[in-house]
């Protein structure tokens, strides 16, 4: 009898060793995740630029809940929410930008630069392991998914004659 609550009490103490491994790892994990590409709301970014290659700039500004292009015209809120979303972009991993070489992945020139809020980010070559594309932030570079990468706005059926 004392030998059978002896080894549950050991299995019981092993079992709350484990537990507090595995939380302890769990812990530090989340400690040690890449986080976010910028620390700004989506919701809350109220200028936006893009410049696709060597394209020229296009400039939003965010006002009264709407997206309008620099002309004073409206533009797409959804196309802009999507670009907006990039700050809040999962990063895979953070490496140091002198750890590569510009050109080889897409930066030197980016494929993209998208400002939010006066932030940069320059987008690059979509990376040989995935689906997913280097990003210049500040001087680090970051992998992110490649459904982050800003692309031109698509036209409306009807600027297409296609109504």
């Amino acid at each position: 009898m004392k030998r059978a609550v002896r080894s549950r009490l050991l299995m019981l103490i092993g079992a709350t060793a484990l537990v507090a491994l595995a939380l302890w790892q769990w812990q530090s994990d989340a400690r040690k995740a890449p986080g976010k590409l910028l620390t700004l709301d989506p919701a809350a970014i109220t200028q936006a630029t893009l410049q696709l290659g060597d394209g020229a700039p296009a400039r939003y500004t965010k006002r009264d809940g709407h997206w309008w292009r620099g002309d004073g015209q409206r533009a797409d809120d959804r196309y802009l929410e999507t670009l907006t979303e990039a700050a809040a972009a999962p990063v895979l991993e953070w490496r140091a930008a002198g750890e590569f070489d510009a050109s080889r992945i897409g930066l030197s020139p980016p494929k993209a630069v998208l400002t939010l809020d006066g932030q940069r980010l320059a987008f690059g070559a979509v990376s040989a392991t995935g689906p997913q594309c280097y990003v210049r932030v500040d001087g680090r570079v970051a992998l992110v998914s490649l459904r982050f990468m800003p692309q031109a706005p698509q036209q409306k059926q009807q600027d297409l004659g296609l109504h």
